[in-house]
């Protein structure tokens, strides 16, 4: 999930050195800069590599911590299947080290949150993934599937993180709840298999140029993708943990989606309604992961910047939950414990 782009100034350490003496030999000279270019919430980093009017991306991925070779591949099929996705120029698989094609600076965040125009923004995102979902099966077949078990462990990830970790919450309370996990895993897997980037949001789609950086959105951030549910990335992009939308114009967008999908030849549901189901719950199912995510980034990796979207995050589920007589029980333990015990740890918490 990485962060805005900075310009601050490359600080000294080993991997920087030994990652500087790669690009000269690759490059063929010395002769370039080296800055920041996005912080991430893995162990990678990102540097923006600059030598007069051209730049590129290289991407520091400790061997033993990061492995390359899911981004690779994965470059290599979003490059055959037509959108704006990084093009791996070189990788040195051994250090850890690889030179992509430079999308730009701009996130679609940084750029929604200045009044962007967001009609534009969301219709090339959706057209880019249904582009994704229809000319992809034969690569998403060959992507990790999307299956019980990982649901399962992603859902873990709520009660043992945020609500036993950060809020300290007895879990002999919640035990009631175990029932609607159980029924969003099953939801999802009912749902038609795609291609599926699973981090399909706001701070990792970069506002093109159609010229230097390429056509809009250029895509970053897709080495974890899998063969999964078909709502996933739509709700990774409407429902963002980042930036909230009023629900007249996220329905209008989801219906934007079923007809490009449905005309693209995508397995979409025979309804809107159907669709829309599927897209609230799967919602859920993304949103108790995200904030367990969230959580265990300051409890495990003294990372406290996304501690602020765990109100709009935990939002989106309490509202669909609302809607759902299935979804009942975790609503109702939302507003009895969870909000209340958040309301404790951070005054200023409101839900959206």
């Amino acid at each position: 999930m990485p962060s805005s782009p900075t310009d601050a100034l490359v600080p000294t350490d080993a991997r920087l050195a030994k990652l500087e003496t790669w690009l000269a030999n690759v490059l063929g000279t010395r002769d370039f800069e080296l800055r920041p270019a996005s912080a991430d919430a893995s162990f990678r980093r990102y540097f923006r590599v600059s030598r007069g009017d051209r730049s590129w991306i290289a991407m520091d991925a400790p061997p033993g911590k990061e492995d390359l070779a899911p981004y690779v591949r994965v470059a290599r099929m979003l490059e055959e299947i037509g959108v704006n996705a990084p093009r791996v120029l070189e990788c040195d698989e051994a250090q850890g080290f690889l030179l992509n094609t430079d999308l730009g600076s701009r996130t679609y965040l940084a750029e929604l949150e200045e009044g962007g125009d967001a009609d534009r923004l969301y219709g090339d995102a959706i057209a880019a993934l249904v582009r994704i979902q229809a000319g992809g099966a034969k690569h998403a077949a060959l992507l990790p599937p999307y299956d019980a078990p990982l649901l399962r462990r992603e859902i873990a990830l709520f009660p043992e993180w945020f609500c036993e970790r950060h809020l300290g919450l007895d879990p002999e309370r919640a035990l009631h709840v175990e029932s609607v996990y159980e029924a969003l895993v099953v939801e999802a897997l009912r749902q038609p298999r795609v291609f599926v980037h699973r981090d399909y949001h706001s701070r990792n789609l970069m506002v093109g140029d159609g010229e230097r950086f390429g056509a809009n959105p250029g895509i970053l951030d897709f080495q974890d993708a899998v063969n999964g549910p078909l709502t996933y990335d739509l709700v990774s992009l409407l429902r963002d943990c980042y930036i909230a939308w009023p629900r007249e114009r996220v329905e209008g967008w989801v219906l934007d989606f079923f007809r490009s999908a449905r005309d693209a030849g995508v397995p979409v549901p025979e309804s809107e309604q159907a669709l829309w189901r599927s897209f609230d719950l799967m919602g859920v199912q993304r949103h108790l992961k995200a904030i367990g995510i969230f959580a265990r980034l300051w409890h495990r990796d003294g990372k406290p910047g996304y501690l602020k979207d765990i109100p709009r995050t935990l939002g989106y589920v309490k509202a669909v939950s609302a809607r759902y007589p299935e979804l009942a029980p975790l609503g109702e333990w939302i507003a009895a414990d969870v909000e209340p015990a958040l309301a404790r740890i951070d005054p200023q918490a409101r839900l959206e």
